[in-house]
């Protein structure tokens, strides 16, 4: 297949435009490096050394002899260029990952949460809107988030995949329907996400737009079969507290006897999935495509469910590291319960790779190795779902609690300081 991957520099696109290259497939890459700007804006880098773009294509082709194209084009902006771009092109299918993908990122200050909508609500229109003009047929495969089902809703039932049945009363009695899932989400980006549903939905059923939505949960992990091949095509490893997910950070600030950052009593639960079942399910997406006219094929792209709490446990006793708990910047409840059906990707072949010593030990290999590129100003979680006057008398809590073998014993530090030490 001729494949376009929007956002095919970032954390997922990187290695699965690798994946679906060493696969035989056609590969072009568009990106406008908004990430690599978000790093300079925020004073940040990846743990792992982060070759230019055009280095890493042409590392990828001296090792392979399969060449990956590329263009810069910002999605959200400029739509004439893309149009082009697809009429030149012509794929049979685009991956999108060209949105802000950071729910802390996106609650920063005003003007975050303005760009994380205007990014990721325009570039997923724009593409959309610009299929239907260039007449082309291709499958969209796009990365959602588990975030836009929220938590709690259901209780203790399982979270269906997209849609759930309903039963409405008329006046001539009840009916039957399929909806998309109640959306609730906890953040700006998850909003943003839940606007793509929409955004989809539409397309799928005024224009025969075929589309594949995929809810992923946590990614976990760095490193895929084909970024192992050199370390100048190695991916990103993001430990920042806007953009590091929580079990990278855990094995980061192990490497470094930092303690583990549990915000919150860590009762919090989450779905996850390692980068490199992230690469074979927008594959599996790929080989499976919808027909036109269908609503849009929605999976859970997610192969296992934690507590925060119990994750940190885990790395605490492989590593000797400590725990320590900090107040919760989000506003979310205490702890929550989660269960999610992922059938459709274990039907369609996916082995899931699930949470081993293993691999544990591969993602803290990493960390020791990049450990001296660590900013330790960069760690803490600053960005604050609500203002510091409406957290007053949450129930936020003020006093941390530091975990070790020996026990626990109370460590008093100020709320504040916490949240705004360090530039805002």
């Amino acid at each position: 297949m001729k494949i376009i991957v929007l956002g095919g520099d970032g954390f997922c696109g990187w290695p699965t435009a690798l994946h679906l290259s060493r696969s035989g497939h056609d590969i072009t890459i568009v990106d406008n490096f908004s990430h690599r700007q978000i790093d300079i804006l925020l004073e940040l880098s990846s743990l792992t050394p982060i070759q230019p773009l055009s280095t890493r294509i042409k590392v990828w082709e001296q090792l392979t002899g399969n060449k990956i194209g590329f263009s810069f084009l910002d999605l959200a902006n400029d739509y004439d260029k893309l149009v082009q771009l697809l009429v030149e092109q012509k794929p049979d299918a685009i991956v999108h990952f060209a949105e802000q993908r950071s729910a802390p990122y996106s609650m920063k200050t005003p003007s975050t949460k303005r760009y994380t909508v205007n990014n990721n609500v325009n570039a997923t229109h724009n593409l959309l809107c610009a299929l239907v003009e260039a007449d082309i047929d291709a499958h969209v495969v796009h990365l959602g988030t588990m975030g836009v089902y929220g938590y709690g809703w259901l209780g203790n039932a399982p979270i269906p995949e997209g849609y759930i049945k309903v039963k409405v009363e008329t006046p001539e009695g009840e009916i039957d329907r399929e909806i998309l899932h109640p959306a609730n989400p906890g953040s700006i980006y998850h909003m943003s996400k839940t606007i793509d549903q929409l955004i989809f939905a539409f397309y799928a059923k005024n224009d025969q737009i075929r589309v594949t939505d995929l809810h992923q949960g946590i990614v976990w992990g760095t490193q895929t079969p084909e970024t192992e091949l050199d370390e100048r095509l190695i991916n990103r490893f993001d430990y920042d507290g806007d953009y590091g997910t929580v079990l990278n950070r855990f094995l980061m600030q192990a490497a470094m006897s930092h303690p583990l950052t549990v915000h919150g009593s860590g009762g919090q639960t989450r779905a996850f999935i390692h980068i490199r079942d992230t690469v074979r399910c927008i594959e599996l997406a790929l080989l499976n495509p919808p027909q036109k006219g269908e609503k849009p094929t929605i999976f859970n792209q997610v192969t296992e469910v934690y507590k925060v709490i119990d994750l940190a446990t885990l790395i605490a006793k492989k590593t000797g590291a400590e725990i320590m708990h900090y107040p919760n910047p989000r506003l979310e409840a205490d702890a929550n319960d989660l269960k999610v059906k992922n059938d459709q990707f274990k039907a369609l072949g996916l082995k899931p790779t699930t949470l081993s010593q293993g691999l544990l030990s591969e993602v803290e290999e990493i960390a020791r190795k990049y450990v001296d590129r660590v900013d330790k100003s960069k760690i803490p979680a600053r960005s604050l779902w609500r203002s510091l006057r409406t957290n007053q008398g949450s129930g936020m809590p003020a006093v941390g609690r530091r975990k070790n073998a020996a026990g626990v014993k109370r460590v008093k530090h100020n709320n504040r300081k916490i949240m705004l030490k360090g530039k805002p």
